[in-house]
């Protein structure tokens, strides 16, 4: 650097705030493309959505559109927490995701474990391929496979009790054993899949550790317990945490699927994805529905924050922000 330059240099201002934006955008246009297609799709899908919420808080009418109808508060909500409604719809939402994200990630945990532990390779790729098919197959088919397997007359299930001298029972008018009918179902369709995660995640953990156990005479499943379920911990808070953060959404494909219209499951089955799409469609419903879907997004949102808030608290390492 020559004296001009330096005196030149010293004499400048630093840059503002402005300038050292711009300039920060300018290094990292090629990464500011590669996110258009997400920012695009969010801001249209996501954000443009938004200002429909606020047919929630009216009596709304195709006449005077969304933001000339006329206001009424709180009065959607109430008569949805009054009728009992919304209380019924959200617990179904909620234990059934409980059930989803406890039974899912234990069973996901434990395929990927026994995957890690076959030996023989050429059986391992098969088994993997096997297991990742259902995740693959349409929630269409898996109804169609349900009533065919569930079906009073011509079921599967009701053809095996007849073959051992029972009656046959009918499944789709029992509400109390659906729970379990779906569960299964889900676990089912999701669990090899859902198992590539923790199975990627003990193929990361350094090898030496297990090389190490094997030389002090670790058994397997002392493996399992000291080296392997440790090291999953974090992968499991991550992936815990982004489910908590969907828990008040529902899997409508399979719910609708496997019950459809049927009234007489409602206690048992009917989750928030499936009464808004009945309210829309059968009813014309907007003001509940659209009601229903703001207090899901809110409470949802409120509960995301506060177990981040709770895991930041217990480990930093763990928390999404």
């Amino acid at each position: 650097m020559t004296a001009a330059t330096a005196v030149r240099t010293e004499l400048e201002p630093p840059p503002t705030r402005k300038q050292t934006t711009m300039r920060r955008l300018k290094q990292s246009r090629v990464l500011i493309v590669m996110c258009l297609p997400a920012l695009i799709y969010f801001l249209v899908f996501a954000y443009g959505p938004m200002p429909g919420s606020w047919i929630a808080f009216t009596n709304y009418n195709y006449r005077d559109g969304i933001f000339g109808s006329p206001f009424v508060g709180m009065k959607n909500f109430e008569f949805l927490i009054q009728s009992g409604q919304l209380w019924l719809l959200t617990r179904n939402t909620i234990l059934y995701n409980l059930a989803f994200i406890v039974l899912g990630n234990i069973s996901q945990i434990a395929l990927a474990i026994m995957l890690n532990e076959m030996r023989m390779k050429y059986f391992k790729k098969i088994s993997q391929t096997i297991m990742f098919l259902p995740y693959f197959i349409s929630v269409v088919l898996i109804g169609v496979i349900a009533f065919n397997l569930l079906n009073y007359d011509t079921g599967a299930v009701n053809a095996l009790i007849e073959q051992f001298g029972g009656d046959p029972v009918k499944i789709y008018s029992a509400a109390g054993i659906w729970p379990l009918i779906i569960i299964l179902f889900f676990l089912w369709q999701s669990t090899g899949y859902g198992s590539i995660v923790y199975f990627a995640a003990i193929m990361g953990i350094d090898s030496t550790m297990f090389e190490a156990a094997a030389i002090d005479g670790a058994s397997a499943w002392q493996r399992i317990r000291y080296i392997i379920l440790p090291s999953l911990k974090p992968t499991f808070i991550i992936l815990l945490l982004f489910s908590l953060g969907g828990i008040m959404r529902g899997n409508f494909g399979l719910f609708w699927n496997l019950i459809g219209n049927n009234a007489v499951l409602f206690e048992t089955t009917d989750i928030i994805e499936t009464s808004v799409y009945r309210m829309i469609v059968s009813q014309n419903n907007f003001t509940s529905s659209t009601a229903v879907g703001l207090y899901q997004s809110l409470f949802g949102f409120a509960l995301v924050m506060l177990c981040n808030w709770i895991v930041r608290r217990m480990n930093p390492d763990y928390a999404l922000f």
